[in-house]
């Protein structure tokens, strides 16, 4: 999905467009208030809220408006802690679909505590390709649902950069509307495809010295991870979920990191569809739709060079990345023949100087084709 911020629209209206309307704009609130945010007056130890309205379009949702609301902050005020971040992402399309997305960053003063996870709520269609790693890429069926996904990790600092903690995920699949392809073999319908709930309890090991999550030119992040969920314990199934994930940034001139991460992921028991691994999104492997491929087994890495910014520019700069991926039935059944492979460029953005921020503009090819994503912050 191409989705398109309007503050950078006006940004660049009001810079490059003359005349007595353009100057109209650039002299009344929203140019004051877009020159506030693009210009990052706010002092750097004070918090931003940024709030800003969306458009986006997609065959699967037609004509989508939205608000996203981005909030930045040092513990206490002070910049030697880490900068934390919360993002807001709520939408609705012609169609009737709606949604609310959260993502959380969040440091305590001196790293004492650490609060990581993402939620989503919507009522938005997934496309399913089928389970393993041959499906096709032709005539996927629509999984049209209420959905829930809320992972959140509540992590204690142990030593320097070292953290552990209990995680919980919980998923809702409600009011589905399973629609089978109007062309090809219908799919058997898997488990959880009439909906379902599950809440997965487990506990977690980060090590994490990154100063900027949204902008890492220099650490390391590493979790490792074990959720299980228990039948009958608020959940419909029976299964387990080990996570790996592995992020190194490297800066190799003041102005360019090189950056790679390696992720895992492996399921046992009574999993249903929408909590098999996945590969795909606009993280790990930009380019392939988030579920293209899934199965119990995954194992993905990516490499990014990025240079923030170029040297004849304040404001712009490039990535380039790459990414492989697998997924299989099992950990001894992965096969070179269906490792999966993208890549793409990237346009780069400095949307708060005072806090070192990008907006990313990043073209994915597959060879399934391509996909443009536009976010805040790097990929990871």
């Amino acid at each position: 999905m191409l989705r398109i911020t309007l503050l950078l629209t006006l940004f660049f209206f009001t810079s490059y467009v003359h005349g007595q309307f353009a100057q109209k704009i650039r002299n009344g609130w929203v140019g004051r208030y877009v020159n506030s945010i693009i210009n990052d007056t706010t002092a750097a130890d004070k918090a931003n809220l940024t709030i800003y309205p969306t458009f986006a379009s997609a065959p699967e949702t037609g004509v989508e408006l939205g608000f996203s609301t981005l909030k930045l902050y040092y513990a206490n005020g002070d910049t030697l802690n880490r900068l934390s971040e919360m993002q807001a992402f709520t939408f609705f399309t012609f169609k009737g679909q709606y949604g609310l997305q959260l993502e959380n960053a969040l440091y305590g003063d001196q790293d004492k505590w650490f609060f990581l996870g993402e939620t989503k709520i919507q009522r938005f269609p997934l496309s399913y390709y089928g389970i393993g790693p041959g499906t096709s890429k032709e005539n996927p069926a629509t999984v049209d649902a209420f959905q829930i996904s809320a992972k959140q990790r509540v992590l204690r600092k142990l030593a320097d950069n070292f953290f552990a903690g209990p995680e919980v995920d919980f998923q809702l699949l409600s009011g589905v509307n399973f629609e089978q392809p109007e062309e090809g073999q219908p799919f058997d319908i898997p488990r959880g495809g009439e909906g379902v709930r599950n809440m997965g309890l487990g506990f977690g090991f980060v090590y994490d010295n990154r100063h900027n999550v949204l902008n890492v030119r220099q650490g390391l992040f590493g979790e490792i991870a074990y959720l299980k969920t228990i039948r009958g314990f608020v959940s419909e199934h029976d299964f387990g979920s080990f996570n790996l994930d592995v992020r190194s940034f490297h800066k190799v001139k003041e102005n360019t990191v090189f950056a790679w991460q390696a992720s895992g992921q492996y399921v046992h028991g009574e999993v249903p569809f929408n909590q098999l691994a996945l590969l795909g999104g606009e993280r790990l492997m930009r380019g392939y739709y988030l579920g293209r491929y899934r199965d119990r087994a995954m194992l993905a890495a990516q490499a990014e060079y990025r240079i923030l910014p170029f040297s004849f520019s304040k404001r712009f700069g490039a990535a380039i990345f790459g990414s492989v991926g697998n997924v299989a039935p099992d950990l001894g059944s992965f096969q070179m023949r269906n490792t999966r492979v993208a890549g793409g460029v990237g346009l780069r953005f400095l949307l708060f100087p005072k806090k070192d921020i990008y907006l990313r503009f990043d073209l994915a090819f597959t060879r399934e084709g391509a996909n443009i994503y536009i976010f805040n912050g790097e990929a990871f």
